[in-house]
């Protein structure tokens, strides 16, 4: 290290001066030894205060590589953030049009049973006045159903659509309960992913606060190595002079790192607008029932590395639905986060996974949906689950969910990987 080096040449110098001292006799054998202990003392000070700035600087360079490690993790989660913002904001578009659809079918619906009341007081309008007033004063569309089942040929038809109606009223209200239920879903998600980012700021607040604690100490141990300046004229220069070239790096250092940073962040917004671009344009011609959540197929189907059984892992992970969700938990009992369950249920089988939904986007192998198995994971962006097989996953959902299972295109897929 170049503070080593100047070390180095401070204590050289001083023996260069010690010599020198005692050259000059004249001075006197008191003189001598008193310079000779004010050296040996200045530079057993120096020393030590070497020592303390080198520990220093190297708790400042890991606090600032953990600095850096959680600034590129907040980083991510934020645009993570501003991913599940637009896939909410589609789901309600989903849910508005999933209401105008019950409303028009449940009018439909109403407007069948009218015209076939009509239809029978007009058919029995000169008949049987009784049959007509118990037609018409039935409790429910079933009772009257019952009544006129021996007319069975002559109402197929009303009964026929009016069944399909009631069918279509039926399947868009489940189509709504479920887009809700998804809704939910993803805004809980969006929570704990707020929350998250509360957290990973506060721990950078805190860690700030801890680095400019130790640009204090530091200023304080520089500012006591220059003291030693009275006994060690000389080398007090190049102490300085290095010191301030060293400063100038470390500014430049800085400055750089940060640019390269700001750099790093403009890529990956970009690249998360043009994903998000490519996957609206590819759902564009979807019909309002949802756009499609998933990729591209590419065909990828890459061989099995380990001997365990994908359905097997399914199975195990499966114990622990109606578990809790906890933000950072790796409990499968007691509580985990997505990532954590996806760590902790893999770990059972001796495979080690990372406690992170963004770096699990790039463990393994790449699969294409359509090749997905059991025990794949299934990546989206700020979450991670693992493919169950039928189009449904397990994991940890949210903290309004816990441990769940669901449909596996219920929002944007951005990967499938194979760690088996």
């Amino acid at each position: 290290m170049i503070r080593e080096r100047n070390g180095k040449r401070i204590i050289a110098a001083a023996l260069v001066m010690a010599l020198m001292g005692g050259m000059t006799q004249s001075i006197g054998a008191s003189a001598i030894r008193d310079a000779q202990d004010k050296i040996n003392e200045a530079n057993q000070q120096l020393n030590e205060t070497k020592g303390t700035i080198s520990d220093i600087e190297k708790k400042q360079n890991s606090l600032q590589q953990e600095i850096d490690a959680l600034d590129t993790e907040l980083v991510a989660l934020l645009l993570d953030i501003d991913v599940l913002k637009d896939e909410i904001a589609q789901k309600e578009a989903d849910i508005e049009q999933a209401t105008l659809d019950l409303a028009e079918a449940e009018e439909t619906e109403k407007t069948q049973y009218e015209s076939m009341k009509k239809r029978i007081r007009f058919m029995y309008e000169r008949g049987d006045n009784a049959l007509v007033e118990s037609l018409l004063g039935a409790g429910s569309m079933a009772d009257v159903l019952n009544r006129v089942e021996y007319f069975n040929q002559i109402y197929e038809y009303d009964r026929t659509m009016l069944t399909e109606y009631q069918d279509t009223v039926q399947q868009v209200a489940s189509l709504k309960e479920t887009l809700e239920q998804e809704q939910q879903d993803m805004l809980a998600l969006k929570e704990n992913q707020e929350q998250q980012s509360k957290e990973l700021e506060k721990m950078l607040t805190k860690k700030r606060a801890t680095m400019d604690d130790f640009d204090t100490k530091l200023a304080k141990a520089e500012a006591l190595a220059a003291q030693y300046k009275q006994t060690i004229q000389e080398q007090n220069n190049i102490i300085v002079a290095e010191q301030a070239r060293i400063a100038a790096e470390e500014a430049e250092r800085r400055r750089q790192e940060e640019e390269r940073r700001r750099q790093e962040e403009e890529r990956r917004r970009q690249e998360a607008l043009q994903q998000q671009q490519q996957q609206q344009g590819t759902s564009s011609g979807n019909s309002s029932g949802g756009s499609s959540n998933v990729p591209a197929d590419n065909g990828a189907n890459p061989a099995y590395q380990t001997n365990i059984s994908g359905q097997e892992v399914v199975n195990f992970a499966m114990q622990f639905v109606g578990n809790p969700y906890v933000w950072g938990g790796t409990s499968l009992t007691n509580g985990a986060d997505c990532s954590g369950f996806v760590m902790s249920v893999f770990g059972h089988f001796g495979i080690s996974l990372p406690h992170s939904s963004y770096m699990l986007r790039s463990c393994g192998r790449a699969v294409s949906y359509s090749n997905a198995q059991p025990g794949d994971l299934i990546c989206y962006s700020g979450h991670v689950a693992i493919y169950a097989g039928g189009g449904r996953i397990v994991g940890a959902q949210s903290s309004a969910t816990g441990i769940a299972t669901q449909n596996a295109t219920y929002r944007t897929i951005l990967a499938v990987r194979r760690v088996l």
